[in-house]
């Protein structure tokens, strides 16, 4: 199956990007993810970190069941903003999913996070601890600074309701976005990317910027007990690729050089699965294999190791997003 949806994708690029070179993914739209209980996560994420429900419907149609692939679908979909970024909470009302595994590490190929930028990573930490967030890392961690890239970054690691690792981060002067660096009295600012552990960079390169078209925006190799205690994974050591599309979160891939002990994603990973996780994109869809949603045609692709990207035709929905 993840075999044939790569093949899918890089037919479609083919088809469209031939002579112009003009890249597929036109932008990174919004990160996705499937809860348990939508009630539950909306809550937290607008009470604890400051998220905006923007809005929410169900979903129960025939077009729905064969893009995502579970049959019998009823869906409730809350789209939050944070910033200038869009999160997208989905529950299966039936057939609802199973949990995420209880053992789940960092450095298992179905890790994903949402990086959220923080004005001070102090009084985020502070906050979160007082709302008592799930720890993933044993706390902050500051990146030394022998590391040029990534030296002087704050991060942590916690867990949303259902388990989904999810990152703060801080970025000092000269480092990150611009816009990070404005002048702000809010605690939780936005999401800078979403992160998934893969297991070769070149075979996710290959994928992600040159059948996408997306670009490099940034790399580095990340080791030592701050890194390992971030990730809680002992002997961490990572090759970590920033890849950004012409707007929205960037993708980074963390390749594990050590340990390689990571998990592959369950080969019978469904939709309505607890660990489900989606990039949801604008882009070039010309492909048989796509199916009309509200009017714009939609194709769900996977990654040699199996992450999910939705590919929403750019040409039907400009201008129709919050």
């Amino acid at each position: 199956m993840l075999r044939r949806t790569f093949l899918i994708v890089a037919a479609v690029a083919v088809s469209l990007v031939a002579g112009d070179h003009q890249p597929l993914v036109t932008a990174v739209d919004s990160i996705a993810m499937t809860v348990s209980d939508l009630d539950r996560s909306v809550d937290f994420y607008t009470r604890v970190l400051s998220f905006e429900k923007i809005s929410q419907h169900d979903n129960a149609d025939e077009a729905q069941e064969h893009l995502f692939g579970v049959f019998g679908a009823r869906t409730r979909t809350a789209r939050l903003r944070l910033g200038d970024e869009y999160l997208e909470l989905t529950e299966y009302l039936a057939p609802a999913g199973r949990p995420a595994p209880a053992d789940a590490r960092s450095n298992d190929l179905w890790f994903q996070h949402v990086a959220i930028i923080v004005s001070d990573m102090d009084r985020a930490y502070a906050h979160l601890r007082q709302h008592k967030v799930r720890h993933a890392s044993s706390g902050p961690q500051r990146l030394p600074d022998w590391n040029k890239n990534a030296g002087g970054i704050h991060a942590f690691y916690f867990r949303d309701p259902d388990g989904h690792p999810l990152e703060i981060l801080q970025f000092p002067t000269g480092k990150g976005d611009p816009k990070w660096h404005r002048a702000s009295d809010r605690l939780f600012l936005g999401i800078d990317h979403t992160a998934i552990v893969v297991a070769d960079t070149d075979a996710s390169l290959r994928f992600y910027r040159d059948t996408l078209g997306m670009r490099v925006a940034g790399e580095s190799e990340n080791y030592g007990p701050e890194q390992e205690r971030l990730n809680n994974v002992f002997g961490a050591r990572l090759r970590i690729t920033a890849l950004r599309a012409s707007s929205g979160p960037g993708v980074e891939l963390l390749e594990y050089l050590a340990p390689r002990s990571g998990r592959p994603i369950p080969a019978d990973t469904q939709a309505n699965d607890d660990w489900y996780w989606q990039v949801n994109t604008t882009a070039r869809v010309a492909a048989a294999a796509a199916q009309s949603i509200e009017g714009s045609k939609q194709l769900i692709v996977r990654d040699p190791d199996g992450h999910a990207l939705l590919l929403r035709d750019s040409s039907n929905v400009e201008g129709k997003l919050p």
